[in-house]
């Protein structure tokens, strides 16, 4: 016997703690002011983010990015079994 379950809705506070988390797994990396520099579009099983961050300094820009990229594209798919189809990463403050 199947068993149907309605769709689920993931309110948009919900997944910017995803979001967020993802990129506290980051070695060096924080969200920058998460309300105002977080947004995330999901519609039709696709999801698309863009992100400022802080990045301690001393660390390779471009790697600590494409960490955030992927800790993120990870956790969506993972915890909302979306198509991650864009993460862009913006680097706006370097954290002493």
């Amino acid at each position: 016997m199947k068993v149907l379950c309605p769709d689920v809705k993931v309110t948009q506070g919900a997944l910017a703690q995803i979001v967020v988390r993802a990129v506290e797994g980051v070695d060096g990396a924080r969200v920058r002011r998460p309300r105002r520099r977080l947004s995330i579009e999901l519609e039709g099983g696709h999801a698309r983010v863009d992100i400022a961050l802080a990045i301690a300094y001393g660390k390779v820009l471009p790697d600590v990015a494409r960490g955030v990229q992927q800790e993120i594209a990870d956790a969506l798919v993972q915890m909302c079994d979306v198509a991650v189809d864009a993460v862009d990463v913006t680097v706006e403050e370097l954290d002493p």
